[in-house]
């Protein structure tokens, strides 16, 4: 059995070493150029190993690079170069591509999967003049983010992309200025206190990164109960109150007439503290930030906010003909953050 695997090993091209160990050849990218890479231990789904570059008619090694982490797939009995499903799928252990967009094609050699949630990771080497140079910067973007960037041949742009759980992500674009990779976009959106979503886009106008910040509420979210909202013409805004299904509370927020949350209550809140009061009377629900004074009324027909803020108290009748759900409704539920009176 032991020889028949051997045999089969060097029938698909691979140098063949006990207890498992393999290097293979890796060929077909370049004319001037071939790949070898070492696996430790093939009977792993990943093993600690070495990929190497080496020049074609002198046979001299170009690069080598360490990895704590390698896996392969084989195709039609090979190990291919060039393949990057981004972000998280198949990825080539030698990438053979023009990063730096002058003309010439670069590496990235898997070094292990480093990058966020296990995802692989590279190093970068840019060809120059005197052969092929590390790039830290380079390096950098197939480092810290979740796999390897992306390139935009075209439109000479490189992306990249992070997350953090399910809520969280990021998305960036650079140019290359100076042969080093140069910020001009990021598109941020967090989730994290779903259904409120922030979303930031940062953007280079020539001088600075100019930021503009967005807040919306997902009222179809999964993760709301029930919720009580209308519209007060008087300000053309909608005032929401809902049921938060994960942490059973109570929240409140404001939006204007673009779909933008201007106000959301409570911010941070300590689980199970009493920030709401219901009076189930009268039909009101009352809170209080640092700034004023609210209450929520829904009672015979008439449905409204009153604010009071620095003594003076306003008064933003809502339209009845706006009106979803109903506060009575919302609080049958016993939720963590209400007073019942």
């Amino acid at each position: 059995m032991k020889r028949m695997l051997i045999l089969c090993l060097a029938l698909l091209g691979w140098i063949y070493s006990a207890f498992g160990q393999a290097t293979f050849k890796i060929d077909g990218f370049s004319k001037q150029y071939y790949g070898k890479v070492y696996f430790s231990d093939t009977t792993e789904i990943t093993s600690e190993g070495w990929v190497e570059v080496y020049d074609r008619v002198t046979e001299k090694k170009l690069i080598h690079v360490d990895a704590d982490e390698l896996s392969f797939n084989l195709h039609d009995g090979e190990l291919k170069a060039d393949i990057a499903e981004i972000p998280y799928g198949e990825h080539s252990v030698l990438l053979y591509k023009d990063y730096n967009f002058d003309g010439k094609k670069d590496f990235a050699i898997m070094d292990g999967f480093n990058s966020c949630y296990h995802g692989p990771s590279f190093q970068i080497y840019l060809a120059s003049k005197n052969g092929f140079v590390y790039s830290d910067s380079f390096t950098r973007l197939a480092q810290d983010y979740c796999g390897m960037f992306s390139v935009d041949h075209e439109n000479e742009i490189i992306s990249t992309m992070v997350k953090s759980g399910c809520c969280w992500h990021q998305f960036s674009n650079y140019i290359v200025k100076n042969n080093e990779p140069k910020l001009i976009s990021s598109y941020t959106v967090d989730g994290q206190n779903d259904p409120i979503y922030i979303e930031r886009t940062k953007e280079w106008d020539g001088k600075k990164m100019v930021e503009t910040v967005s807040t919306s509420i997902e009222l179809e979210s999964e993760n709301i109960k029930e919720y009580f909202k209308f519209h007060v013409d008087k300000v053309n805004k909608d005032i929401i109150l809902y049921y938060n299904i994960n942490d059973r509370m109570l929240y409140y927020a404001i939006t204007n007439d673009k779909g933008n949350v201007e106000l959301y209550y409570p911010v941070d809140s300590p689980y199970k503290s009493p920030d709401f009061r219901y009076d189930k009377t009268n039909g009101k629900v009352s809170f209080k930030n640092k700034d004023a004074y609210y209450t929520i009324y829904d009672k015979a027909g008439n449905i409204g906010i009153d604010i009071t803020f620095k003594g003076k108290t306003h008064h933003w009748k809502g339209n009845s003909k706006s009106r979803r759900g109903s506060i009575g409704k919302l609080l049958k539920a016993k939720l963590d953050n209400v007073v019942y009176r």
